[in-house]
């Protein structure tokens, strides 16, 4: 880091000094003893602008402290085959670690409904996969690698995206605005594979809507992305839809290693610490049934100028596609 983002670091770190409870505790729950690193997160994501920077930070605190969410991984997403059922249509898992040492998570974009459950549940599990992810995946690879690991790859497969992904776009647009607002630069990379043309022809589009600090970090592979994914992680860390041309099938969800099954490690392990906090913070009353409410974020207007622009852009492609049928029709009549 160069003087000014050192400087900029040491202003922002002096003004979270001066907060007071209940702020400083939640604080203390997002920086988990990196502060440096912390402040320089919500830095970058307002161009290192002091006064931006701060205002963001405190804001996400209050965020924090009105929605408790330093409770969220002791609210049990109950009954268990509500939980299954959110987890078989909101598709994310972690598949191991670059060679880096940072966490690979893995996306089902194109195969995640999300109609299994209301939109509360699906905010609840994301923010909960953030919290234990900053909380427990990214301090235990901070010990196992030997360095502070802050930041995180994601692989975003796009198998089987289809039009019907424009009943999504609301509620994609309200966990990535959770995610901008109070998760920034948690993701060091996203590698977008296994790509129909319906998504080229959305993300030549979007592309150039994008901050240029977010499109640096967006590479879209080639197929499954195998070959350009090992450069930077060994071939056990590679989500199951990029082991080999075509994985990205739906029936690979199915397959031995899937990282989206509630099965996997990461969320038996996940499931389990969320029960047993359940049980340290009320071990007397029951655990309720019912989603954990968060407040949902108004979308930011960049996020909701691209939103609007995919969905343009998937309308024409279907009206494209459905003028091509009609005279595909028209061609078999005339025979």
């Amino acid at each position: 880091m160069g003087i000014v983002s050192q400087e900029a670091i040491k202003q922002l770190l002096g003004l979270m000094d001066q907060v007071e409870e209940p702020l400083k505790r939640t604080f203390q729950n997002i920086h988990q003893g990196c502060l440096a690193e912390t402040v320089a997160r919500f830095l970058k994501a307002r161009e290192w602008n002091v006064a931006k920077a701060h205002k963001m930070l405190v804001d996400s605190l209050n965020w924090r402290v009105q929605n408790e969410i330093d409770n969220i991984l002791s609210k049990p997403i109950v009954p268990s085959e509500l939980y299954r059922a959110v987890r078989d249509s909101q598709l994310v898992g972690v598949s191991g670690y670059s060679k880096e040492g940072l966490p690979v998570f893995a996306i089902g974009v194109g195969l995640s409904t999300f109609d299994k459950a209301s939109v509360h549940y699906y905010v609840q599990s994301h923010i909960q996969i953030n919290e234990y992810r900053d909380r427990v995946i990214l301090p235990s690879a901070s010990k196992k690698f030997g360095q502070p690991i802050n930041t995180c790859v994601k692989v975003l497969d796009m198998t089987g995206l289809k039009l019907s992904a424009l009943s999504q776009i609301k509620l994609l647009t309200i966990i990535s605005t959770i995610d901008d607002l109070n998760y920034p630069e948690k993701t060091n990379a996203y590698y977008i594979v296994n790509v129909p043309y319906v998504f080229s022809a959305c993300w030549k589009v979007v592309k150039p809507l994008l901050q240029e600090r977010t499109r640096k970090k967006v590479q879209v592979l080639s197929g499954c992305g195998r070959d350009e994914l090992l450069k930077i992680m060994d071939y056990d860390s590679l989500p199951h839809f990029c082991r080999r041309e075509g994985s990205g099938s739906g029936s690979s969800r199915r397959s031995y290693g899937n990282c989206y099954s509630l099965d996997h490690p990461f969320h038996q392990q996940l499931y389990n610490y969320i029960k047993q906090q359940s049980l340290i913070c009320e071990p007397v009353e029951p655990v309720k049934q019912g989603s954990f409410h968060v407040d949902l974020p108004e979308p930011a207007a960049e996020g909701t100028e691209i939103a609007k622009t995919i969905q343009s852009e998937l309308q024409k492609f279907g009206n494209r596609n459905r003028i091509h049928d009609s005279l595909d029709g028209l061609k078999i009549e005339d025979n």
